[in-house]
C-alpha cells in the first residue's frame, strides 16, 4: 500500500505561483510513476504531469507546459512530489491530486492506470 497526501493549495491571483506537495508513504519503494491530476468542477479528471520514480524523465500537459515543473524531492526527502506552479491562470483552477502507479506501464496520462490517489487539495486562481 502506498499512502499520498496532498498539501499546499489555496486562493491566488493571476500570475501568481504556488508549489503543491505530495508526501508518498508506505511501500514507496513499488512506485513506478508518479503524477499531478486536476478536476474542475463539471470536467472529468486531466493529466497535468509525470515523472518516473528512479528515472529522470518527465512529462506534461500541453495546456502547463513552460508554466509547470515536476520533480522529486532532494534526497533527505526522497519521497517528496513538488509541482511548481507558475504563471497561473483561472483556467488552472480545480482540486490537485496526487496518483501514484506501481506497475511498469508505458503510458502515465490516463487516471485508470493509477492504482493510489490522495485525497485532493484545491487551488483557486482568481481573474
Amino acid at each position: 500500500q502506498v499512502q499520498l497526501v496532498e498539501t499546499g493549495g489555496r486562493l491566488v491571483q493571476a500570475g501568481g505561483s504556488l508549489r503543491l506537495s505530495c508526501a508518498a508513504s508506505g511501500r514507496t519503494s513499488e512506485i513506478y510513476t508518479m503524477a499531478w491530476f486536476r478536476q474542475a468542477p463539471g470536467k472529468g479528471r486531466e493529466f497535468v504531469s509525470a515523472l518516473r520514480w528512479f528515472a529522470d524523465n518527465t512529462a506534461y500537459a500541453d495546456s502547463v507546459k513552460g508554466r509547470f515543473t515536476i520533480s522529486r524531492g532532494s534526497a533527505k526527502n526522497a519521497d517528496m512530489v513538488y509541482l511548481q506552479m507558475n504563471s497561473l491562470k483561472p483556467e488552472d483552477t480545480a482540486v490537485y491530486y496526487c496518483a501514484a502507479m506501481t506497475h511498469a506501464l508505458p503510458e502515465r496520462y490516463y487516471p485508470g492506470d493509477y492504482n493510489y490517489w490522495g485525497q485532493g487539495t484545491q487551488v483557486t486562481v482568481s481573474s
